[in-house]
């Protein structure tokens, strides 16, 4: 049976190894994943870990896909990525090579044991919520249909969100040079 395509928002993240590295690997690895399709990516952001200290600062940014994956298709091959790149199970407030977060799905909302979506802290996270504004303005919560850049308006100014890499470098840096 035909699924039709669904434009999904993934978070990833990384604060262990090469951090740039991680992310374009994650990238690649998802593209070339039968049903997904990348479209494009954010900016690469510095962020302090939330939650957590005595680890180092993140490089966070947001990649728009296209996917004929159903949501839990898409969280399966998510997961193999991470624990393929070395992320331990059971590592949320450790230090990480690779985290990748099912964002939004379509407008489709989920609560299951496994998935939540839209995530569950979207509107919580500056440094989730200005990539995905980076890539599209005039995104909607898809729940409460309210601008997202409302959410990041309410924001507290604390949370670090640096932009380290423009989104058309990502392919052509390295974090060391």
């Amino acid at each position: 049976m035909f699924e039709p395509e669904k434009i999904v928002y993934l978070g990833l993240g990384a604060n262990l190894g090469d951090r740039l590295e991680n992310i374009k690997k994650a990238l690649t690895l998802l593209n070339n994943k039968p049903g997904i399709t990348l479209i494009r990516t954010s900016s690469l952001y510095l962020t302090e870990p939330i939650g957590v200290s005595r680890q180092p600062d993140f490089y966070n940014g947001v990649a728009e896909i296209k996917t004929t994956l159903s949501p839990q298709s898409l969280l399966k091959v998510v997961k193999a990525i991470e624990y393929d790149m070395g992320r331990q199970p059971d590592s949320h407030f450790q230090p990480r090579p690779i985290d990748i977060d099912i964002l939004m799905y379509g407008d489709l909302e989920i609560d299951s044991l496994d998935l939540r979506v839209p995530h569950s802290r979207l509107d919580k996270r500056a440094f989730v919520l200005i990539p995905l504004l980076e890539l599209n303005p005039d995104l909607l919560h898809p729940i409460s249909f309210k601008p997202l850049k409302e959410y990041l308006a309410k924001i507290d100014d604390s949370q670090k969100v640096e932009r380290v890499i423009d989104a058309g470098d990502i392919t052509e840096q390295s974090e060391e040079g």
